[in-house]
């Protein structure tokens, strides 16, 4: 995944551009392979990180929404 600190970029969802899949995590650092939207076509595992601040992550290779659960992250360090 494209770091923000290093490149200035980072997957933001788009209305009307960005599919509209939603999984809520319970911890901020969430795995993805893309295999939730399309099984036995998934992608190569990447970790994303919900920063601090934000409720949500996008994923750049299958653009599945992560979205943090009301209460969660809070004393997750990782």
């Amino acid at each position: 995944m494209r770091d923000a600190r290093l490149t200035g970029y980072a997957p933001i969802p788009v209305a009307g551009v960005t599919p509209d899949q939603r999984e809520e995590v319970h911890t901020r650092s969430v795995p993805c392979d893309g295999e939730s939207r399309t099984p036995g076509l998934g992608h190569p595992r990447v970790w994303l990180r919900i920063n601090p601040g934000q409720d949500s992550v996008t994923c750049p290779y299958c653009s599945i929404t992560y979205v943090l659960a009301a209460g969660a992250g809070a004393d997750d360090h990782h």
